[in-house]
């Protein structure tokens, strides 16, 4: 059992952790570079070396949550969603706030739907490099190039980061009137910030593709687009979002580890951990 950073077997208890970390090491549906199954374990093995203390905090955020509980791997292809809806039932049942580490973005579905059943006014807060809005891609209407298609009936969404889409996507978010909450990488700046929380409801669920981050700093993933967003940009959105909204939850997908390069995987433990710290702030 792999557990998310180096801390005590005491501070790892379901009972007393406020923070739960759901590991999917599913890839079923991915279209060009493969290895996201790979991701979960590699974030976790990484999370090892992160630094309890966070500087910008002041704090240990672990501390403050009372440790963090990783569940057991979510593995096997047949009802994914179903086991990960499940997962994360358990999790809310509970008032934890979870992080789910894929895998593909397809395991998102599964995830905002427990949610939504917690939090009926939710939305969600998408950074991608990809719209990902096709009705079907591949003829799998459950492609991970479809997630944000099948979440769309269920609650509203705001895009960041976005700098690759298909003409049918760019349609949809026209005829749907979307502009206005799909922030593209290339107009991206630190004005814009304010206005995706503008967009956003009371209660939030953030689902964090690594591609929207710049291939620069996140090379390991299987579809990677040029021009995407930096560190400290992220934790500027992210950090005012968790100010000023309820996150209830976060899914972090698509690391596809590269053999020999481990800054990536590092990188998205440290996300990890940030995104735990700003929760943190609230307790």
């Amino acid at each position: 059992m792999i557990h998310f950073l180096e801390i005590p077997k005491e501070r790892t208890k379901f009972s007393s952790a406020k923070v739960v970390v759901i590991p999917v090491p599913y890839e079923e549906t991915t279209s060009y570079g493969k290895g996201a199954k790979f991701g979960p374990k590699a974030i976790l093995e990484a999370s090892k070396i992160v630094e309890d203390y966070d500087i910008e905090l002041g704090f240990e955020p672990q501390q403050k949550t009372g440790g963090i509980h990783t569940f057991p791997f979510i593995t096997g292809k047949k009802d994914i969603h179903k086991k990960v809806f499940n997962a994360i039932k358990r999790a809310l049942s509970k008032d934890k706030f979870f992080v789910v580490l894929g895998g593909e973005h397809s395991i998102s579905y599964g995830a905002v739907k427990a949610t939504k059943e917690f939090y009926p006014n939710l939305s969600v807060l998408q950074f991608d490099a990809h719209a990902d809005l096709r009705d079907s891609y591949l003829n799998n209407k459950h492609s991970h190039a479809c997630i944000m298609r099948r979440i769309s009936p269920m609650c509203p969404f705001v895009q960041v980061g976005i700098r690759s889409q298909c003409l049918e996507e760019k349609e949809y978010i026209e005829e749907y009137s979307l502009e206005k909450k799909v922030f593209y990488a290339h107009e991206y700046d630190d004005s814009k910030t304010a206005k995706i929380v503008e967009h956003l409801t009371d209660n939030v669920y953030i689902t964090f593709d690594v591609d929207c981050l710049d291939p620069s700093i996140m090379p390991s993933t299987g579809t990677p687009e040029p021009g995407g967003l930096l560190w400290y940009q992220v934790l500027k959105i992210l950090r005012l979002v968790f100010k000023k909204r309820n996150v209830v939850g976060v899914d972090i997908v698509e690391l596809a580890p590269i053999r020999g390069i481990h800054f990536p995987e590092y990188t998205i433990a440290k996300l990890v951990y940030k995104i735990i710290g700003y929760y943190s702030e609230k307790i």
